[in-house]
């Protein structure tokens, strides 16, 4: 029997739904912006098969700077006396609640699987466990809603913050993963957490999580060590880490949930830690627009997507699982990689490195423009 419910009635069956309904696999949106839900776009995109929201500091930052939508809402908040940066994450709460409210549904009718809107802590934490705690708490109070997501960076000092949270009983989105080694790092901290929690008394049902690694970046950082080689093999291997790593991230995640230990953590209520796969769009133009949908499609999987690739998806995307057909030939291209003087564990660093300091700085830059803005205020 399908274990996947079909489309609401007069709902037309697009290839995100019969991704879910046939694959296991759940379509979420990697954008959330005010006009989408002061527009009806994001419940178009919901009815046409989304299942959930991403957001982070680079994606709020190009919403809140890129529309005027958000600025009565801002010179109120300033005209109250709010810092500026405490206006901020007012602003971004706001947009988390509605789109909150639009899953709702999602969320009801997937038993709390789906309908998740995440919201990061602030990118300058990353690199400190206890302010990452402390924020990830204030985050989840603050917002309080059961289909909210508290993202946390998977740094090395992410990791037992991680793990408090779950052990909070706190659903949390680890974003940043960029090598299988982190990976495995990242489901150790969910397990710890629900023996925790388990051993508070807690409600383990209650908790959800996705970790999300991190694909097409992947590639761009491996195809640039290849240019720079020398080794004759090394043109041939362009293009294939990524895949390659995420399907024995694959293998990792239904290793790891299975056996004794999550038996008996199932037995009180625990659900798996879905892999998400972000950065699915296609960064390099001579690689297919649908590539890191088409070749990552599986059960119990997420895979979060811009517009472009929705669309993409949509008009010319394959429906075949293709998540686990062949790991070894997954390992086979990592063991050529090395081969060639390509270290994943090395790549993987510099990406974290990379997309933290990303982070920072779309943050940085959007608090320079609301301080700005909120000293034009000031002057009138």
């Amino acid at each position: 029997m399908n274990r996947f419910p079909p489309p609401p009635v007069g709902v037309a069956v697009s290839r995100l739904h019969r991704l879910y309904r046939e694959q296991g696999q759940s379509p979420w949106l990697d954008n959330l912006t005010r006009p989408y839900l002061r527009d009806g776009i994001l419940a178009g995109f919901v009815a046409a098969g989304i299942r959930g929201v991403t957001a982070n500091p680079t994606i709020f930052a190009r919403a809140i700077a890129g529309s005027d939508a958000y600025d009565a809402q801002f010179a109120a908040l300033i005209a109250e006396g709010l810092a500026v940066e405490d206006a901020y994450w007012e602003l971004a709460a706001a947009d988390v609640v509605d789109a909150a409210a639009i899953l709702r549904p999602v969320y009801d009718t997937s038993g709390g699987t789906d309908g998740f809107v995440s919201i990061e802590v602030a990118p300058e934490l990353a690199r400190d466990t206890a302010a990452t705690i402390a924020a990830a708490g204030r985050l989840h109070e603050r917002i309080a809603r059961p289909n909210v997501f508290v993202k946390i960076p998977a740094t090395a000092e992410g990791i037992p913050a991680i793990a408090d949270m779950i052990g909070k009983g706190v659903s949390i989105n680890i974003t940043l993963i960029f090598s299988l080694a982190r990976y495995e790092q990242v489901i150790e901290a969910y397990l710890q957490g629900l023996e925790t929690l388990a051993a508070r008394g807690g409600d383990l049902a209650a908790v959800r999580s996705v970790a999300s690694f991190f694909v097409s970046r992947v590639d761009t950082e491996v195809d640039r060590r290849l240019e720079h080689s020398g080794d004759p093999e090394a043109p041939a291997l362009r293009g294939r880490a990524a895949i390659a790593q995420a399907r024995l991230a694959y293998r990792i995640f239904r290793g790891r949930f299975t056996g004794a230990r999550w038996e008996a953590l199932a037995a009180r209520g625990a659900r798996v830690q879905r892999p998400l796969w972000a950065s699915t769009s296609t960064k390099n133009p001579d690689y297919p627009d649908t590539r890191y949908v088409d070749s990552l499609i599986g059960p119990d999987t997420v895979n979060t997507l811009p517009e472009a690739t929705i669309t993409a998806f949509e008009d010319h995307g394959t429906l075949t699982r293709s998540i686990d057909t062949d790991p070894a030939a997954a390992a086979a291209v990592l063991g050529e990689l090395a081969a060639v003087g390509i270290d994943m564990d090395d790549v993987g660093r510099t990406l974290e490195d990379q997309g933290v300091a990303a982070f920072h700085r779309s943050f940085a830059e959007l608090l320079s423009e609301l301080h700005a803005k909120a000293h034009q205020l000031a002057q009138r």
